[in-house]
């Protein structure tokens, strides 16, 4: 006789785990701790197995049954469902390995000490904030261009041009470095070339007057950042490029 909700409801525990049958080789094992677990007991090649389907009331008596009815129709094709579902786990272990988010921050970890690490972190916070949420969970090899095109227009429609393509560069970069590693085969970035206009330089006008060119030697005479940037700004004056008229 077909279970019914209430019996399993209303099913109390025992000293010992019993079992509630339904149809078709589907049951619910009541445990002495008050657990409700669902079983299918089933054939495959000769061999008796038995699947879990889940626990109750977390899985209703409707979805066990249609859990039961999706094995059976493996069963039909010649497809264990329990070697199924332990294919189909370990698929997904394998995708989460290789998702885009793990090949970014490994191609992030192997910049370290080639590039400055101001520059890494800008490259970090830019991918964490306008990549990662978006395409991060997905397979490195799944990564389609319209992906990478959704991620620049994004960027692109709050008025940050360059950021879209500063982003795309970069995931062209960790693309490659997953083809390098044997993780994908090709990069869809260069499909995109011209999807969005370039950003638009901005010139700045040239500073002649002899008062604004103090002002601007003592202002590099004062800088107070990095050594390296503080050398640069104090030789620009004695190698400035004059242009032919």
């Amino acid at each position: 006789m077909p279970l019914t909700d209430a019996a399993i409801r209303n099913a109390k525990p025992k000293d010992s785990p019993y079992t509630l049958t339904d149809e078709r080789g589907l049951s619910v094992q009541i445990q002495a701790s008050g657990g409700k677990w669902w079983r299918l007991r089933y054939r495959f090649e000769g061999k008796a197995k038995m699947l879990s389907l889940g626990t109750y009331p977390d899985v209703a008596l409707s979805k066990a049954r249609e859990r039961r009815e999706d094995a059976r129709r493996l069963l039909a094709d010649g497809i264990d469902p329990g070697e199924n579902r332990k294919a189909t786990i370990a698929a997904g272990q394998a995708a989460a390995s290789n998702s885009f988010a793990v090949l970014c921050h490994e191609w992030l970890q192997s910049r370290e000490g080639q590039i400055a690490q101001a520059q890494i972190d800008k490259s970090k916070a830019r991918l964490e904030k306008d990549v990662l949420p978006w395409i991060g969970k997905k397979p490195i090899t799944s990564l389609s261009a319209p992906d990478v095109l959704a991620v620049m227009r994004r960027i692109d429609a709050r008025g940050a041009r360059y950021t879209a393509h500063k982003v795309k560069s970069e995931i062209s970069q960790i693309m490659r470095y997953a083809i390098a590693t044997g993780r994908a085969e090709r990069d869809p970035c260069p499909d995109l070339r011209g999807a969005i206009p370039a950003p638009k330089e901005t010139h700045r006008a040239a500073i002649t007057a002899p008062k604004e060119v103090a002002e601007l030697l003592r202002a590099m005479d004062g800088f107070a950042g990095t050594f390296t940037v503080k050398c640069a700004l104090l030789l620009a004056p004695l190698f400035f490029v004059r242009l032919a008229p």
